[in-house]
């Protein structure tokens, strides 16, 4: 493991990342929200992002830039930052390039799975999943703790070999995502919604098709969201500006509706909660480890009679469970899984 959280010194934490702004996602979310607390907390992060590369558009997801050829510019940058600790957020090409990197000088770093990459491909192309896992598992192979996001994904990545896991938890931001007036949205209710991308792995149509009361909404963007809308033209579709009105969409829902079978956490699920908004979802990992058992929401197979069942949730209790996760507890946990590198190594490189 790494250094005790508590007797951290202040650290240069580099955080390695293909995922960020102006991307709209969790784990965009997550690592802003993580290098934020942790600068808080008297650390200086660098984040090394694809806007500091050239980029390409990613193949079926135009709106995530992919940096091109960006191994030597990344080490010049990594160098001069001169990190305490290097931790790889993604497995894309910048992910890649810094394990080069690492490895080429003979320096610990750490990693983390935000995203089933693995199922994320099968769904686009039908290839078999023990091809995109063999390449996650061989890009996660040197790392000195693969941070995982819940105990399922934990389990999960246990069965598909991985030796190095670690368990890492989520926050979420209570001051932002708060209970707010439902009158925010016009509409018939009960209000049923679902917040996040709008891509083919999310599963929205298990959720649109739905024989529901009321009104049924999504808030987001993605590839999938053109095609979706003509398929389901009684859904209203909605595109937040900033986090303040995103959180007043949440806190104006009745049930959030969470049809992903994919999701390694589902951060949405906890903004929902922490706005008073009761989840419906299926039994799987994501929903089973951010509501589980607790009398916050409703899991099952039968999505519809589980947004139904959601309706009668107490409010106060989903506000409750949501105020658990604390970022601060998160960053903590984060820095106690980093892989300090020792000086003489870095004087060697």
């Amino acid at each position: 493991m790494g250094m005790a959280a508590e007797d951290s010194p202040p650290m240069r934490i580099a955080i390695v990342t293909d995922a960020w702004h102006p991307q709209r996602n969790g784990v965009v979310r997550v690592l802003s929200t993580l290098a934020d607390v942790l600068r808080g907390m008297g650390h200086t992060v660098g984040v090394f992002e694809p806007g500091a590369f050239t980029t390409l558009p990613c193949p079926s997801y135009p709106e995530i830039p992919l940096a091109l050829f960006p191994g030597g510019r990344l080490g010049g940058m990594l160098e001069a930052f001169a990190p305490d600790a290097i931790h790889l957020a993604t497995e894309g090409p910048l992910g890649w390039a810094a394990r080069r990197w690492c490895l080429g000088r003979g320096l610990p770093f750490t990693t983390a799975y935000h995203t089933k990459f693995p199922h994320y491909v099968r769904a686009r192309t039908g290839v078999p999943l023990a091809w995109p896992y063999a390449l996650v598992r061989r890009f996660h192979a040197p790392s000195a703790a693969v941070m995982c996001p819940s105990p399922s994904v934990y389990r999960e990545l246990g069965e598909w070999g991985f030796v190095n896991r670690a368990e890492w938890s989520h926050g979420v931001d209570t001051r932002t995502f708060r209970p707010q007036p439902k009158d925010f949205v016009d509409l018939p209710r009960p209000l049923f919604m679902y917040v996040g991308r709008v891509a083919v792995e999310k599963n929205l149509p298990a959720f649109l098709s739905l024989d529901l009361p009321g009104s049924r909404m999504v808030v987001g963007d993605g590839p999938a969201r053109a095609p979706l809308m003509r398929r389901f033209p009684h859904v209203h579709w909605r595109i937040a500006n900033g986090d303040e009105e995103l959180s007043r969409y949440f806190a104006a829902a009745d049930c959030f509706v969470f049809p992903s079978l994919t999701d390694t956490f589902g951060l949405v699920m906890l903004e929902a909660l922490a706005s008073g908004v009761p989840v419906a979802a299926y039994p799987v990992p994501g929903p089973a480890d951010v509501v589980g058992d607790a009398p916050v929401g409703v899991l099952g197979h039968d999505l519809g009679a589980a947004a139904l069942a959601a309706l009668t949730v107490d409010p106060a209790a989903c506000r409750d469970h949501a105020a658990r996760f604390s970022w601060e507890a998160v960053a903590r946990q984060f820095l106690g899984l980093l892989r300090p590198i020792g000086r003489s190594a870095a004087d060697a490189a």
